[in-house]
């Protein structure tokens, strides 16, 4: 910025600016000017987010999936789930692919995994070259709302969907490439509604697939505080075994660590409720926060 400028030409957030840092003279006028200048196009690369920007710290990327991929059954373990958010993060969310039926391919390197989650080159390669090998057999389970025919109620439908529909692992380069399964780019991609939007960086520290599951699931119901899920429902959300029928081992291995964890490394505030049907517990509804500002202070 070579001259002051005239009052007239100023926005508001300048005259702000030059009310509160009172410059003397032409040459502080400006220096406050060139200030404000920065800071307003620093807030605007901030919040007008580009998915593969390449100046954005890989850990502020948005991991953005529609509702009903929130809360299905994943099916993936912890390297696969954060092989499957690296790559989401990269996508637009809000720009419909070109060509729904040629999906597009996304490329994960060992050193951005090992950026991202914090491990060694070597743990980052190994990983990525395991989550490679396994995701094609990944499978997402989803299961639509019953409807009823002649008055009586039937059984939800059942869906089962491929994560990708190839992936190739790039030996000795330390990189994979997925190629989306064409089915589920609808549910990533082109989202103007009914979408769940959380910051990678939220699950660096997590150890747990499970404490990333209830993540997302809280986090689609952010603007309440407050979510109930069926048993059934939040047990094929949550990829639980089933062998763990017994609600007591569910308390035990699921829900209490999965709550310990976001409280103490992503700044939750949770408290739940089992929710009877005569001694069966039928439900489970969760009260929550999330608390910005006393995570970035730990």
């Amino acid at each position: 910025m070579s001259d002051a400028r005239s009052i007239e030409e100023l926005s508001d957030g300048a005259l702000e600016e030059l009310r509160r840092s009172k410059p003397h003279g032409k040459a502080e006028k400006n220096a406050a000017l060139a200030a404000w200048g920065k800071k307003r196009s620093a807030e605007e690369k901030r919040t007008r987010y580009i998915a593969g920007d390449p100046e954005r710290d890989l850990k502020e990327r948005w991991v953005t999936m529609h509702n009903a991929l929130a809360r299905a059954g994943h099916g993936l373990t912890l390297s696969e789930k954060r092989v499957i958010a690296l790559a989401i993060s990269s996508l637009d969310s809000a720009t419909t692919p070109p060509n729904v039926a040629a999906p597009p391919r996304t490329k994960i390197t060992a050193a951005d995994y090992a950026e991202v989650f914090g491990v060694s080159a070597d743990a980052a390669y190994e990983q990525l070259q395991g989550a490679a090998k396994h995701l094609f057999e990944r499978k997402l389970t989803f299961y639509d709302a019953a409807n009823k025919r002649g008055g009586k109620s039937l059984e939800p439908t059942k869906k089962v969907m491929r994560w990708v529909g190839q992936a190739d692992y790039h030996k000795g380069e330390g990189w994979v490439e997925l190629y989306w399964w064409p089915a589920l780019i609808g549910a990533l991609m082109g989202l103007k509604k009914n979408f769940t939007s959380y910051q990678l960086k939220q699950t660096t520290a997590l150890r747990s697939v499970y404490s990333w599951r209830l993540l997302e699931l809280l986090t689609r119901f952010k603007q309440t505080g407050w979510a109930q899920f069926d048993i059934e429902d939040f047990l094929v959300s949550m990829d639980a075994p089933p062998s763990l029928s017994d609600f007591a081992q569910v308390k035990r291995r699921i829900i209490i660590p999965a709550v310990t964890e976001l409280v103490v490394k992503d700044g939750w505030s949770i408290s739940w409720l089992p929710i009877k049907t005569g001694r069966k517990v039928t439900a489970i509804r969760f009260e929550f926060t999330r608390n910005d500002q006393q995570l970035s202070l730990l």
